[in-house]
C-alpha cells in the first residue's frame, strides 16, 4: 500500500484506484474493498457500485463538472482530483467548488503531479489528502504545511482575508488600505 499525506500526517492509503484502459475502456470493479472509480464508471454503473461491499470514491479530472455528482457527494468516502501537470490549476477550482458550493466535507485528495511546494496552497483550496508524485519524499513534504505563518487571501481554511481577521469590525476593505 502506498504512503499518502492525510490530515497533515503520513498514512497508508486504503484505496484502490481504478483507471480506464489506454483505449478508454472502463475497468472491472472488484466485488469488495475500497475503490476510487473514474467519473465515467460511476455514471455508467452507479447502482452496481452502490450495492457492492466496500466504500466507493470518485476520481475527477480538471475538466469534469462537479455538478454531475453533487447529489451523490455524501456517498463517496473520498473525492480524488487529478492534476496532470503541476501548472494545471483547474483542480484548485474544483476543490473550492466541492467544499464551498456543494458542501462536501469528506476526504478531498489531490493526485497527479503534486509537489511539496504546492501542499500549503492546495490545503488552502480544501484538500486534506495528497498523493505525491514519484520522487517526492512524503516525510520531508510535511514541512510544507508550516512554510507560511499566515496568508493574506481568503481560503477554504480561512474564509476571511487577513485584513478582516485583524480588523473584524471593518465595514469595507478601503478603511485599512
Amino acid at each position: 500500500m502506498a504512503i499518502i499525506i492525510k490530515d497533515r500526517r503520513l498514512a497508508t492509503d486504503p484505496w484502490l484506484r481504478l483507471e480506464p484502459g489506454p483505449d478508454g475502456t472502463l475497468p472491472p470493479v472488484p466485488v469488495q474493498g475500497d475503490v476510487i472509480v473514474p467519473l465515467a464508471l460511476w455514471l455508467e454503473r452507479r447502482e452496481a457500485l452502490r450495492a457492492r461491499a466496500g466504500r466507493v470514491g470518485i476520481a475527477l479530472n480538471g475538466d469534469d463538472e462537479p455538478a454531475a455528482i453533487a447529489g451523490d457527494l455524501h456517498r463517496f468516502g473520498v473525492v480524488s482530483v487529478d492534476f496532470p501537470k503541476f501548472t494545471d490549476g483547474r483542480g484548485c477550482s474544483l476543490s473550492r467548488l466541492l467544499r464551498e458550493r456543494y458542501g462536501y466535507r469528506g476526504e478531498l485528495r489531490a493526485t497527479g503531479d503534486i509537489l511539496r511546494d504546492h501542499l500549503y496552497f492546495l490545503a488552502g483550496c480544501g484538500f486534506d489528502s495528497f498523493v505525491l508524485r514519484d520522487g517526492e519524499d512524503p516525510q520531508e513534504a510535511l514541512a510544507a504545511f508550516g512554510a507560511f505563518s499566515d496568508a493574506y487571501q481568503s481560503s477554504v481554511e480561512r474564509p476571511l482575508p487577513l485584513f478582516r481577521r485583524r480588523h473584524p469590525g471593518a465595514a469595507d476593505a478601503t478603511k485599512y488600505a
